[in-house]
């Protein structure tokens, strides 16, 4: 459940920690006291759109912080895992969201920064929110659908059909793809043809180009080269008065100096290892100049394959890599396209025989929906008449697809006949706003043991509804109580009656700056409330209010 609540610098909250109770907690106060900002500061913390406006005043952000004890953490914990977060550990949640005229919003999950979509994902595990438009949800017939699906715990069925359906539509597309490719004409064919067969023709290596370019720019400078290193040849060993000449003149001193004096090799040591090193420098610029000769034939074909090269990559790419890449997808689709028959042939008996599977599992999947049907119709139609709807009529329809979509063989309409007398027809295109929200209560009563979902906001659901019906939504939302957290911002004083903790938000004027305020009442304190709603102060609404109270009215 959602057990605090911190709100800073939203509208008219300058502060706020709120922490509830279970069961059914109503919310109620004055129109415009504030009671809407519980309800955007829990759609903030869900990954809800932003808006600048809701910071107070005179503030640079505002912040709301949420603090969650789910039941089903192995779902929470799946969610946070796949998003690269760390999972759950001492069985809180706790999400945070900060909104600064900056632009530059946050939203943290457990003090670690993470993405609006990873809020999104995590409230369809935390909380279900209905307000005056939003159980307009109940119109969607993938949302009805889903409703039949989770009274039928055809979850397992539904999950092997979809798998099942995604590799039928990739088998059906892909021969939908390659038998449109018969259209191909023969100048495409012919293209893919030369360009394999030219960057074949090449025998082409990855990694030759820059040797190659090495070795092209040797042979233009070879003259200079052989020059250069002539030179320094000549002065390391050719010339009569050669560095390495003198060396050795040099050399033979120093032995004869070491030969009287043993104590002077500390000193001369280093100079072997230099008179070594020239040698074999001496010897690899020897080589080096031999080396330099280059048959003009040869620079020839160098300058012609690094233009076959250049070529290459400005047709197919800007480097080998690239050039091969292509080759390789051009000779696949060439293969692909020149071998279609079999390959037709191939995809089409693998799409019929998934297309079997989708059928055996679409069949399993039906089933379970069609056995749920009636026993979920039944369910809520009962809760319907506590709610009021005496003789209405309460079905769900199935009707078969003409192709298996995503979601099943068949889709659902939720029919309704809210009056005597009057054909049942789609909930979609019948039902007044007030009649919905009813219909949406009664639709959560009935799924209430398969609804995993543990937060349920009602945002003023009981609009348009009075007297005894007011009363019977009361105890349908004090009912799912027993089994969720319901938080209920009402009007009505027969719902605030049931509530099994009572909060008021009021709006106060401090300093000239207008704070909204909410605290829990209890006692005379939710009498007085309780009487307020009712329309006044006098003695006769108090005791209409502790009648409510003590559920005797």
């Amino acid at each position: 459940m959602l057990s605090t609540l911190a709100i800073k610098n939203l509208a008219l909250v300058d502060s706020l920690t709120w922490e509830l109770g279970s069961g059914l907690v109503g919310v109620t106060g004055e129109t415009g006291a504030g009671k809407s900002i519980i309800v955007g500061a829990l759609k903030l913390v869900l990954g809800g759109r932003a808006d600048r406006d809701l910071i107070r005043n005179g503030e640079e952000s505002c912040t709301v912080e949420a603090v969650f004890e789910p039941s089903h953490i192995v779902e929470i914990n799946g969610a946070l895992t796949t998003a690269g977060l760390e999972p759950c550990e001492d069985g809180q949640l706790i999400v945070k969201r900060v909104i600064s005229h900056s632009g530059q919003n946050r939203q943290f999950i457990n003090c670690a920064p993470a993405t609006l979509a990873v809020l999104k994902t995590l409230g369809q595990f935390l909380v279900d929110l209905h307000g005056p438009h939003e159980h307009q949800s109940l119109n969607s017939r993938d949302r009805q659908l889903a409703m039949l699906d989770a009274a039928a715990t055809a979850e397992p069925a539904l999950i092997a059909y979809q798998k099942a359906w995604r590799t039928w539509r990739d088998l059906t597309l892909a021969f939908e793809e390659l038998n449109h490719a018969e259209n191909t004409s023969t100048q495409e064919l012919d293209l893919l043809r030369f360009q394999v067969e030219e960057i074949d023709a090449a025998n082409l290596k990855a990694d030759e180009e820059e040797p190659l370019l090495l070795r092209y720019r040797m042979a233009g400078n070879s003259t200079r080269l052989a020059e250069l290193s002539a030179a320094a040849l000549g002065a390391l060993q050719d010339a009569d008065d050669s560095i390495l000449t003198k060396l050795g003149d040099l050399r033979r001193t120093l032995r004869e100096l070491e030969r009287i004096d043993r104590s002077v090799t500390e000193i001369t040591s280093g100079f072997e290892n230099a008179f070594v090193e020239l040698e074999e420098l001496e010897s690899s610029l020897r080589d080096y100049n031999e080396g330099l000769e280059f048959d003009p034939r040869e620079i020839g074909e160098l300058e012609e394959r690094i233009n076959l090269l250049e070529t290459l990559k400005r047709k197919y790419g800007g480097s080998l890599e690239r050039v091969l890449d292509h080759r390789d997808h051009a000779a696949a689709r060439l293969g692909k396209i020149e071998g279609r028959g079999d390959e037709l042939e191939r995809l089409s008996k693998e799409s019929a025989k998934a297309r079997e599977a989708v059928d055996a599992a679409g069949l399993t999947l039906a089933q379970l929906r069609r056995k749920a049907a009636p026993r979920l119709a039944k369910e809520v139609a009962r809760h319907l008449a506590d709610l009021g709807f005496k003789q209405s009529k309460f079905s769900v329809e199935l009707t078969p697809l003409p192709q298996p979509a995503a979601s099943g063989l068949e889709a659902v309409d939720f029919m309704f006949a809210p009056n005597p007398g009057e054909p049942a027809k789609p909930l979609r295109v019948i039902a007044s706003s007030g009649e919905m929200s009813r219909v949406m209560l009664a639709v959560k009563s009935a799924l209430a043991k398969e609804d995993s979902i543990p937060l349920l906001v009602f945002d003023e659901i009981d609009a348009n509804v009075g007297g005894e019906i007011a009363a019977a939504v009361g105890r349908k939302m004090a009912e799912l109580g027993h089994s969720h957290q319901i938080i209920s911002i009402t009007h009505l004083p027969q719902v605030a009656a049931l509530a099994s903790c009572h909060y008021v938000v009021t709006k106060v004027v401090q300093k000239d700056r207008t704070h909204s305020q909410l605290k829990r009442v209890e006692d005379e304190q939710r009498v007085e409330e309780i009487a307020r709603m009712l329309g006044g102060k006098a003695e006769s609404a108090r005791a209409h209010a502790r009648s409510l109270l003590a559920g005797t009215a």
